[in-house]
């Protein structure tokens, strides 16, 4: 799977069974802001949402940005993946 970070749009993108998977994002300062999610219907969500999300954390990681979850879907994935927590920003909680 190739991940896309589309800047002019600000989404990050996937291409899955002829269309997109997208995570649209906010950038601020050192901050990055997820703000929707979006996933086709035709795929299987929970495992594929999950392996997107992955994908674009890493890719956040690596990059050295904070996240900061706004879409509810995504602050329960790093609710519970507790390795990504500490890419939030100090202060902020879910």
């Amino acid at each position: 799977m190739a991940l896309t970070d589309n800047t002019f749009l600000r989404q990050y993108e996937l291409k899955v069974n002829d269309e997109l998977a997208i995570i649209e994002y906010s950038l601020q300062d050192r901050k990055i802001f997820l703000t929707k999610l979006i996933i086709p219907e035709s795929v299987n969500e929970n495992t594929f949402t999950e392996e997107f999300l992955v994908l674009v954390l890493e890719d956040i990681r690596d990059r050295e940005i904070s996240v900061v979850p706004t879409a509810p879907t995504i602050a329960k994935f790093i609710r519970k993946n507790r390795k990504y927590k500490r890419m939030l920003p100090v202060g902020i909680r879910i």
